[in-house]
């Protein structure tokens, strides 16, 4: 086992050193874990679904840590707003809150898109957190 590897185990066992940044300095590393021979022809092919796996890794290492919280959009002030979703400051907030004051409460995520500055992809990013009841 490569000097590299050795010190990312210990590192590991100590707690010093993330699962998924354990991951992605294998990812790099030019030997394989099982044994201490050379790898040999990695394709591109396979390094891209490397480190897609160790990306993977990475969004469900963080997603674990990240304690899902949610947001009801239809009883939230703005800084509650704000506070919970991502892409989501002050001002988007408050429009929120007056969209929904001025024509009643969310009853669909996709109607968030009709308050200015809240697009498909802000709606996507925080489908999950949004409630609406």
């Amino acid at each position: 086992m490569s000097p590299l590897k050795q010190n990312l185990k210990a590192q590991l066992s100590k707690g010093s050193v993330s699962h998924w940044m354990l991951l992605v300095a294998l990812l790099f590393a030019p030997l394989s874990w099982a044994d201490s021979s050379p790898a040999t022809d990695v394709s591109a092919h396979d390094k891209a679904a490397m480190k897609q796996k160790v990306l993977l890794a990475a969004e469900m290492n963080n997603a674990a840590a990240e304690p899902q919280t949610t947001v009801n959009v239809n009883t939230a002030n703005a800084e509650e707003i704000s506070q919970e979703l991502k892409g989501i400051g002050m001002a988007k907030a408050e429009a929120i809150v007056a969209y929904r004051e001025k024509h009643g409460a969310f009853v669909a995520l996709e109607e968030l898109t009709a308050v200015k500055g809240i697009g498909d992809k802000t709606l996507a990013k925080n489908a999950e957190k949004i409630r609406l009841e």
